[in-house]
């Protein structure tokens, strides 16, 4: 009677070991398998299967919303709507970053891509305000030179659209 006893007392000290190990593990392995999958669903959006990339991507996020690639997911998501010229949906996509993900590296990227989906709408004062967003909080950023030019357009066709009313 005692040997059992024993033997799962050992079990449990070899197990109360090698369980922090396991947890160090865990992590890894799940970062691994959510990069693999944003690869996976990044070739379907590089192959422009835009439809099958947003699938993906919304899985992405539901599996791994505590991933650091979270974000990035959903700025895709924005980017695949937006060139299936689904402009009202890329706009909720792209705000969904901004007000989801404020740390996120893909803040630039989604501000500027919001600002063009609101003038492929027409919507050209919320273009401008967030191309002036893009370059009050990006000033440096590649992004800005985009928002530079995205303005000075915009300005040049309200000259014109004014010169023609009057």
């Amino acid at each position: 009677m005692l040997m059992p006893r024993v033997t799962i007392g050992l079990c449990i000290v070899l197990l109360s070991l090698l369980l922090p190990q396991v947890s160090r593990a865990a992590p890894d392995h799940m970062h691994d398998t959510s990069r693999r999958l944003y690869n996976r669903v990044m070739e379907e959006f590089k192959h422009r299967d835009y439809e099958a990339a947003i699938a993906g991507f919304r899985l992405f996020i539901e599996l791994h919303s505590q991933s650091s690639l979270a974000a990035n997911a959903q700025y895709w998501i924005g980017e695949c709507q937006f060139r299936m010229r689904r402009y009202n949906d890329a706009v909720d996509s792209f705000h969904h970053v901004l007000t989801h993900y404020p740390l996120s590296p893909k803040l630039p990227a989604s501000t500027l891509k919001l600002a063009q989906a609101y003038t492929k709408l027409g919507d050209h004062g919320k273009a401008r305000s967030m191309f002036s967003r893009v370059l009050d909080r990006f000033p440096d950023s590649s992004e800005a030179e985009i928002a530079r030019k995205a303005i000075a357009s915009l300005e040049e066709k309200q000259g014109q659209d004014f010169a023609q009313s009057e």
